[in-house]
């Protein structure tokens, strides 16, 4: 990299901690740190949703895809996010907000003593958060690859940079701060992949490259499934996306709750979606035409890095990499709000005496404790990271199976067909998933690798998922539960309205 590179580099560092330090100003309470006491602009909220589902594996795991797969992977990504944005504009995202003005909830996983009990939320509490902190963890690792890549920074170095970094911003500036920053990053990737694209399309010989390239590339790279990436995969993705992005993923979730209302949470999803429909469009035909330019490439993982260090002039290349890497901090930063508001408005008040929240000022404190502490404790594991061997590993792909069982019951919960679903169902449903995971994993596989790659990733992936679905909905025709208040819940999660009443914020911890 080059001195403009670094200058690059640096100058975004710096931008980001005084996005975090304007933020401050904008919170006095813990609402304002985890929420923003409802009052993000809907445009701002979808851009943030949309920076928020992206990550360095964009450009290093996707890209390999697009080097070997083609335009399948923007069909399987993309568009199964898209599917996701769609049906959540619909059905899940406008509930959300809903919440806060009806229970007062700052967390994503609060609402579930209301609508389950205690128990299940502080199960889907501690399971999601003690396991959340090695998935970050290795969101660090990927970033301080890529700084190794890039510019030869040791990889202790490029942990403690952008851990610092992520650190300080977020635990200052909270919600508001995660969402400018994405935003911020959001032009730093719309400025690089402008010219990314430019200069691929001038060295492919103009405009009509975009359709004339792919005779130049492999057979099959034109399709819409292709290799691994069959119609099965992507169908799959589609269930897995629609849990995940309507609030499965936790920061997520907190994204909707952010918003004034119902319809502003319905217009920060359409735009969303419609911006995941458009813009990996131009983030992948580099990707596409990687092939032409790097023949035979041994590691396609590599093969965006070094198409950029190859065509983009110094400064631009800084750009890129901030580009890249940024995106893993504002996952970083929106997972560790989204687990300390859990710790902070779940699990915390279970363990006092009174079962109470914190009072309004230790609520803020707290707040701030534990986002610094969750970011110490990622960067710590990602430090050490060579001596967890394979657990590391095994401790991530847990994560990744706990995701869809977490999430089945948050969601179907908010919906009033399922009502009659009540603990013992999500309880049930949760262990289900864990079990059909585990049975895949470890006493399964050898018959199901035998069925091939795409066979074994789409069971992989939607067997415990489908299987969490199917018991939490059985459960409630066979075992129904009956509660006059989860039937007021939800029922008034269909509609915005007006105004909050003066004791709603206090209905959730009376239910403690």
């Amino acid at each position: 990299m080059a001195v403009l590179d670094w200058v690059v580099i640096a100058g975004y560092f710096v931008v980001m901690v005084l996005i975090g330090l304007y933020a401050k100003s904008k919170i006095s309470d813990a609402s304002d740190f985890y929420v923003a006491g409802g009052k993000l602009p809907a445009w701002l909220v979808g851009i943030s949703h949309h920076m928020s589902g992206y990550s360095a594996a964009v450009f290093v795991g996707y890209a390999a895809l697009a080097y070997t797969t083609g335009f399948a992977v923007y069909v399987w990504w993309a568009l199964s996010i898209t599917v996701a944005c769609s049906i959540g504009a619909w059905l899940f995202a406008p509930r959300w907000p809903r919440l806060r003005r009806k229970l007062g909830i700052i967390s994503p996983l609060e609402y579930l003593a209301t609508r389950f009990n205690v128990p299940t939320e502080q199960l889907l509490a501690w399971s999601g958060a003690l396991l959340k902190v090695f998935d970050v963890a290795a969101k660090w690792v990927a970033s301080a690859i890529l700084l190794q890549v890039f510019a030869g920074l040791p990889m202790v170095w490029g942990i403690l940079v952008v851990g610092g970094v992520t650190m300080v911003y977020s635990t200052i500036g909270g919600i508001w701060a995660d969402v400018l920053t994405d935003l911020g990053q959001f032009i730093i990737q719309f400025i690089a992949a402008i010219a990314m694209l430019l200069i691929v399309l001038v060295k492919l010989g103009g405009i009509s490259s975009l359709w004339t390239m792919w005779d130049q590339l492999p057979s099959g790279h034109a399709l819409p499934f292709n290799d691994d990436l069959t119609l099965w995969f992507f169908l799959a993705y589609c269930v897995i996306s629609t849990l995940s992005y309507n609030g499965g993923t936790w920061n997520l979730a907190m994204r909707m709750i952010s918003t004034a209302d119902g319809a502003a949470a319905r217009r920060s999803m359409i735009f969303s979606g419609v911006l995941y429909l458009i813009w990996p469009l131009v983030l992948f035909v580099p990707m596409w035409a990687a092939p032409i330019f790097l023949p035979d490439l041994a590691d396609p993982e590599q093969s965006y890095a070094l198409l950029a260090q190859q065509l983009l002039p110094a400064g631009l290349i800084g750009l890129v990499l901030a580009g890249m890497f940024s995106h893993t901090m504002a996952m970083t930063a929106s997972d560790a709000n989204a687990i300390s508001s859990v710790v902070v408005r779940d699990i915390i008040p279970v363990l006092r005496r009174d079962r109470g929240f914190l009072p309004e000022r230790s609520e803020l404190f707290m707040a701030r404790l534990t986002t610094f502490l969750f970011i110490t404790l990622s960067m710590g594991i990602a430090l050490t990271a060579d001596s967890f061997g394979g657990v590391l590993g095994l401790l991530i792909a847990w994560f990744g199976a706990l995701v869809g069982p977490i999430a089945i019951p948050m969601l179907l919960g908010l919906l009033p067909a399922f009502r009659r679903s009540g603990s013992a169902a999500a309880i049930t449903s949760w262990a289900v998933g864990l079990v059909i995971f585990a049975l895949n994993k470890y006493v399964l596989a050898g018959p199901i690798a035998e069925l091939g790659t795409a066979t074994e990733q789409t069971l992989t992936v939607t067997a415990p998922v489908v299987s969490s679905i199917i018991v939490f909905i059985a459960y409630g025709f066979l075992r129904p539960a009956h509660s006059a208040q989860v039937d007021e819940l939800v029922e008034s999660l269909n509609h915005d309205d007006p105004a909050p009443g003066p004791a709603d914020a206090a209905t959730q911890e009376a239910t403690r």
